[in-house]
């Protein structure tokens, strides 16, 4: 018998598709990827069919597809191109569900394939963006940019002008990483999620109260934009954290002085996430921080996903952290990139920890103040995520 045959009994053909593990999957990838293919065409057919069982059909498939990504061969990366942005009918599974597996097989492919094995299909320019095929390329290109690859080849130059053209959200994006976007997607050991304020005090310097910040922080002024409350939010929100982050903005009748931006003044604003500030035991501090450790805490919490959530890839965790940190700064969207990140320079970043029933300290926590050049706009992003049920402030029920 062939090396590269299933041994009897162990053939996933005697099961249906749905019912394949893992394991079985890759092998037949590896070996075999038409047979895979070939199954997974049946899968999409059925699907399209509205059988009964044609939702575990679609995902079936759409593992399938993404084993396919996963696994380096030309072949490989054709097939899973065209399942799930031909064969399959995403309209059968959840708008969400179906986004995450388009934002998986790309950034599958990009981590597992050859670039000269993905150009192709690039190759036939769209007329618009609302396809799964257009979406699904549109990923592509964001995960390359991740990686500071295509940059310089045609076929990809050419698309992403086209979905710039037809106003794919993505496509504003930069085709390359910037310099302030150095930490996406890099894991350092002993940077993790930050917990307690001895991990706080020892990566950013703390910054004193003073009576005058308190003072300042009891005339601010909430200034309500949903609008930009949500853009905001919307890292936490897309990566599934367990409970909905807050995002609030304040307006001074007067300058605040640089010394006085500390936590007494946070603490005399009405945010519910510091509501009940000093029942629980541990001390509220603020420690000054950076643009850049911002915003890549911005695009860990949707690229990562909240506990019970689940991540949204590269290009989209990109997106969704520069949308961010644009609403907390007030920019307009037309703002150039390297504008937004010279502007980000001017402004004064703290990040704070307090001990509230809104906070958990027990998986992820991260909550920003945000100062602008005029020293009259204050901005506030808190967000919680745990996978305890809890009742009071911030609780996910």
């Amino acid at each position: 018998m062939s090396h590269n045959q299933v041994t009897p009994g162990d053939d996933p053909s005697d099961r249906p598709p749905w019912e394949w593990s893992g394991p079985e999957l890759q092998h037949l990838a590896e070996r075999r990827p038409e047979e895979l293919y070939a199954a997974a065409e049946q899968l999409c057919r059925r699907a399209s069919a509205e059988e009964p069982g044609g939702a575990s059909a679609a995902r079936a498939a759409g593992r399938i597809a993404e084993t396919l990504a996963d696994t380096r061969s030309r072949d490989c990366a054709t097939f899973a191109v065209d399942i799930v942005g031909r064969l399959l009918p995403l309209e059968t599974m959840d708008r969400v569900e179906a986004d995450r597996l388009l934002r998986s097989v790309a950034a599958k492919l990009v981590k597992a394939q050859q670039l000269r094995d993905l150009e192709p299909v690039f190759g036939e320019l769209p007329d618009g963006i609302r396809s799964p095929a257009v979406e699904l390329r549109a990923c592509l290109l964001g995960e390359l940019a991740l990686i500071g690859s295509g940059a310089g080849r045609h076929t990809l130059e050419a698309y992403a002008e086209r979905l710039r053209e037809l106003g794919h959200p993505l496509a504003r994006l930069p085709g390359t990483r910037l310099d302030i976007e150095h930490r996406f997607t890099v894991r350092v050991r002993g940077l993790g999620s930050i917990k307690t304020p001895k991990q706080l005090r020892s990566r950013f310097p703390e910054v004193p109260s003073t009576d005058s910040g308190a003072v300042a922080g009891r005339r601010a002024s909430d200034t309500r934009d949903d609008g930009r409350a949500k853009a905001a939010a919307r890292p936490f929100t897309a990566g599934g954290w367990a409970c909905e982050p807050e995002a609030r903005f304040f307006t001074l009748p007067s300058p605040l002085s640089t010394e006085d931006f500390g936590m007494s003044f946070i603490k005399e604003l009405s945010l519910r996430c510091l509501a009940g500030e000093g029942r629980r035991r541990g001390s509220a501090l603020a420690c000054a921080t950076t643009p850049d450790e911002v915003l890549n805490e911005l695009f860990s919490a949707s690229y990562s996903g909240g506990v019970n959530g689940q991540g949204q890839g590269g290009a989209y965790a990109r997106l969704y952290a520069w949308d961010s940190l644009y609403a907390l700064m007030g920019l307009p969207a037309g703002v150039p990139f390297l504008e937004a990140v010279r502007q980000a320079t001017d402004h004064r970043w703290l990040r704070f920890m307090a001990f509230t029933d809104w906070f958990h300290h027990d998986t992820s926590d991260a909550a920003f103040a945000v100062l602008d050049p005029t020293h009259t706009r204050v901005a506030v992003l808190a967000a919680t995520d745990t996978d305890v049920d809890r009742d009071g402030l911030g609780s996910s029920r």
